[in-house]
């Protein structure tokens, strides 16, 4: 039988304890890949929802995502008068903090035009918008469902129709309401402010601002001829999908994924000083049976073999359990963490490299080991 094997089976219940304390710990580097998937996925759905290929934003502006942009809500219909574009919706786009039975209920509130690039292109359940004002379609991870009423600023919206997994960047579920409803949650004062306002002559301002203005193109248009033609106009700025995309994967959760990975890196360190810790145990509790070894004559090969087993054995078992228990507790995570296939086989490569290099100082004080030992007390 296998050396390795059979020390593991005389100290089966310590090594498989061991394995199991492991496999937290990669389990955990693995679920910090997933959020940082999770998070870059939030992030591009929420931009390819309206199924845009043109953003026209604010002069010098990087997109509503990325940077603070209001242009006048007119500016749809010069949009729509350039030569390739088919259709063209305005946009609005904020963060709320409402109540629902009793909770408060953080939602990223889209306001577009029904029938206008903007809104949801597929719902979950329940039908589209249909009436301008107080129709709601709020994501299920709102928890709000279909005939559901909800207080948003001063008006009672019915939730009409929900989507599945579209959530903003940090996190909070989307909700969707008509263009108007969502001007005057935005830019509407309350009768204090507005009469404050009347009292210092101030009054009057118009609240038709919109954030951005989504745009489709006719087949055989040039996305680069429409953005150009609008840049022209000094006063906008527009960008491609691709680039809005870009933007968000490279700048908005830029922070985030350095983040994560200096963190996935220290769990990656402090996993290969466990691993050589615990080998270096394991070898120090059977430096008499190494020294029989060596007495009888087995070849240092043999001798490194056994460490280097028991090492890959302890990295396979606690990886195994890990990304099992990833998979099953992934769905119960408060973000959205997406495992890949690329990112598991990557990482079983890493942990792999980890316990060959963890075992090192187990090898060097095998091969040390003095083969009188075996004769000593």
């Amino acid at each position: 039988m296998n050396l390795a094997i059979r020390d593991i089976r005389h100290n089966a219940g310590r090594f498989l304890l061991t394995c199991a304390g492991l496999s937290l710990l990669l389990g955990v580097v693995l679920s910090m890949i997933g959020i940082y998937r999770g998070l870059v996925a939030d992030a591009l759905g929420i931009a390819r929802a309206p199924g845009a290929q043109v953003w026209i934003v604010e002069a010098r502006s990087r997109g509503p995502f990325a940077e603070a942009s209001r242009i006048p809500g007119d500016t749809r219909e010069a949009v729509a008068r350039i030569s390739g574009v088919n259709q063209a919706g305005a946009v609005t786009y904020q963060n709320i903090e409402a109540h629902f039975r009793g909770l408060a209920l953080r939602l990223f509130v889209v306001g577009f035009e029904p029938g206008r690039p903007g809104g949801p292109s597929v719902l979950a359940g329940g039908r589209q918008i249909t009436r301008s004002h107080f129709e709601l379609i709020a994501d299920e991870k709102s928890g709000l469902a279909l005939g559901d009423v909800i207080i948003l600023g001063r008006n009672r919206f019915q939730v009409v129709g929900t989507t599945r997994g579209q959530v903003a960047t940090g996190g909070d579920p989307v909700a969707y309401i008509s263009l108007q409803d969502s001007q005057k949650l935005q830019f509407d004062l309350s009768p204090a402010a507005q009469r404050r306002e009347q009292a210092r002559g101030a009054g009057g301002a118009s609240n038709d601002i919109v954030n951005a203005v989504l745009a489709t193109l006719t087949p055989n248009s040039s996305v680069s001829a429409v953005t150009e033609t609008v840049r022209r106009w000094k006063h906008l700025n527009a960008l491609s999908q691709d680039e809005q995309e870009a933007i968000l994967s490279r700048s908005v959760v830029e922070m985030a994924r350095r983040q994560i990975g200096l963190f996935t890196s220290i769990l990656m360190l402090v996993s290969t000083v466990i691993i050589a810790l615990i080998i270096y145990t394991l070898t120090i509790d059977k430096l008499r049976e190494i020294a029989t070894l060596k007495l009888i004559g087995a070849p240092d090969s043999t001798i490194v073999g056994l460490i280097i087993q028991q090492a890959l054995a302890m990295g396979a078992i606690g990886f195994a359990i890990g990304v099992a228990l990833v998979l099953l507790a992934k769905d119960n995570f408060p973000r959205r963490v997406i495992i890949e296939a690329a990112d598991v086989g990557m990482i079983g490569i890493v942990v792999f490299g980890v316990c060959v290099i963890a075992s090192g100082l187990g090898v060097r004080l095998a091969l040390k080991v003095d083969p009188a030992k075996a004769l000593g007390g």
